[in-house]
């Protein structure tokens, strides 16, 4: 491993501090791109304009024209915490903005696969609606779209997945609407918003339009604020770049939820997870709440997320989030078993080989198809190559079919990957798609071994040993000045996660004492800078010597209660 300080601009640093901000947090945005005291305005007038996202003006004008008709609304949802809250925040929002009938379907992760499929199309259909909604899926639906068009639904997609390539050129479904930031010809600045964004945008749209009608005013318009709670949720489980635009959302949604206005479901689901919303941070998002939604979809029904997220009622909210988290255990418990196999399996491809395979990819028919993604992460982080684990999905008239997930590492474009793949080995690519750092596919078993072989031939092409050389970006020393637990608490409150990383420092420290607790924990009694300080590196257990370069994040521990600064060590440098 080896510890990368960022640099952080002088002039930035003292700008920022001219404006009045703290200076280890002007240190900590300097080094994150922040350029001017602007970005750090989270108000909601800051906001990037609806009207820049290309195909709201007339998704508004659908929706207007629909809820002024009395046409019933059905949303399409897909199974993570991106897709559930963007399904809450649509039927709760058109609901404030006057719609009579609104409902949603979600899809079975086993039993319907990805996405809005002709047989989705059709259950909207007979459900009575008039118009089919997408949120966080449809960009690359071409056949269940056109299922939808020829039933007579009015089909509108919003989505913020990259758009399908056909013969390198952008090909998009024939619906009646799009509204996807990474479609061509849209100016939106953030092309990292989430699907639950894309969704709240086109709300805001559809309230500018109604507004325009004259259906109300802006003194007794609904107020979309209260969804920004679910939109901060979808946007930090969802992993997506905090750019400026997406922290100001996500700030928004945690003054909301600190201020304990939020719905019923998310207050439900910070109990459940042994979680204070009044202190909430992105961290809950992303390893508290994001989990027990996601775990819905993984193992079960989303359904029950989408329900915890929309009932109004306490008492129902808390018997929800209990079944999530019930849920969310027995997904531990699942990929804990897959994930020790699937380890075992890529250190014997280490073995069975003198060099390390640039890609790794593992296939047990006895995986679990919903936590293939998880394993996937695990692997990639243990390895650090990129990695894809294949769950088997059903019997076809072909053979079966194997459905796979994959997790990169910086420098490696996974959904291009797969993409290469699919044009040097024609056929064994039933079906792909997703992002850079994540992305999935379909194939036959019988077309593993290939697949492995291509993955790995593109990998073997795309990667150095810069992009191989495992790298931890961090913030440096810490001055003695600053280990302090209410300084500790102001970097715990502000909006950190995907590409603005939360602060990570790295030195040079002494190692006093240290023993195993768990059996699977080293606890340390560090000297930071000549005083004593208390340190845990959770799942580790190789002992560390005397003096060692460390990098490091910043916790409070209560003990009696005293508040003390303690060290979670991330690494250390190897030499």
């Amino acid at each position: 491993m080896k510890l990368i300080v960022r640099d952080s601009p002088p002039r930035t640093v003292w700008a920022l501090e001219q404006a009045g901000v703290h200076p280890l947090l002007a240190q900590l945005y300097a080094a994150r791109g922040v350029q001017s005291p602007q970005e750090l305005d989270d108000a909601l007038a800051r906001l990037l304009p609806p009207s820049s996202m290309k195909g709201t003006a007339e998704a508004a004008r659908l929706l207007a024209d629909a809820i002024e008709s009395d046409k019933k609304l059905c949303v399409v949802a897909d199974y993570d915490c991106d897709g559930a809250t963007a399904c809450a925040t649509a039927v709760r929002g058109l609901r404030l903005l006057g719609a009579k009938f609104v409902d949603y379907i979600v899809p079975d992760r086993v039993q319907d696969g990805y996405g809005l499929t002709p047989p989705i199309s059709e259950r909207v259909k007979a459900s009575g609606a008039d118009v089919l909604i997408t949120v966080d899926n449809g960009i690359a639906s071409f056949e269940g779209v056109a299922r939808a068009r020829a039933l007579g639904l009015q089909v509108l997609v919003t989505d913020h997945h990259l758009c399908a390539l056909r013969d390198g050129q952008v090909e998009l479904p024939d619906a009646d609407v799009i509204v996807n930031p990474n479609q061509p010809g849209c100016t939106f600045e953030s092309k990292s918003i989430a699907g639950v964004g894309v969704m709240f945008y086109v709300l805001l749209a559809l309230r500018a339009e109604l507004r325009q009608r004259g259906t109300f005013d802006a003194q007794n318009q609904p107020k979309l604020d209260a969804l920004l709670p679910l939109v901060a949720l979808g946007t930090v489980a969802d992993v997506v770049k905090l750019d400026t635009n997406n922290r100001r959302l996500v700030a928004q949604g945690l003054k909301r939820i600190r201020a304990l206005v939020l719905p019923a479901g998310l207050a439900a689901l910070f109990v459940a997870a042994s979680r204070e919303a009044k202190t909430a941070t992105t961290f809950d998002f992303g390893f508290a709440l994001g989990p027990r939604i996601n775990a819905a979809g993984r193992l079960s029904d989303m359904t029950l997320g989408i329900e915890c997220l929309l009932t109004d009622a306490p008492h129902r909210a808390l018997e929800l989030a209990k079944t999530l988290d019930a849920i969310n255990r027995e997904r531990r418990e699942i990929e804990g078993s897959m994930r020790e196999q699937a380890l075992l399996v890529a250190e014997s491809l280490f073995e069975a080989s003198i060099d390390t395979p640039p890609a790794i990819c593992v296939f047990n028919p006895e995986f679990h198809e919903g936590v293939v993604g998880i394993v996937a992460a695990r692997i990639k982080d243990k390895f650090h190559r990129p990695a894809f684990v294949f769950a088997t999905s059903g019997a076809t008239g072909h053979g079966h079919e194997l459905k796979g997930s994959g997790r990169s590492i910086a420098g490696f474009h996974l959904r291009d990957a797969l993409d290469l793949v699919a044009k040097r080995y024609p056929g064994v690519l039933l079906r792909f798609g997703g992002h850079a750092m994540a992305a999935g596919c379909t194939i036959l078993e019988e077309h593993f071994a290939r697949f492995e072989q291509g993955l790995n031939e593109v990998a073997n092409e795309w990667l150095d040993a810069a992009t191989l050389t495992r790298r931890l970006d961090t913030d440096g020393a810490l001055k003695p000045e600053y280990r302090r637990p209410d300084l500790v608490d102001t970097l715990h409150h502000e909006v950190w996660g995907q590409g603005f990383a939360a602060p990570t420092f790295s030195e040079e420290l002494e190692v006093v004492s240290q023993r195993l607790v768990g059996e699977k924990h080293l606890s340390l009694k560090l000297k930071h800078q000549g005083q004593p300080v208390d340190g845990i590196w959770f799942g580790h257990t190789e002992p560390l010597p005397t003096r060692v370069k460390l990098a490091f994040r910043l916790d409070v521990d209560s003990w009696r209660g005293e508040r003390r600064v303690r060290f979670l060590v991330e690494a250390a440098e190897s030499t």
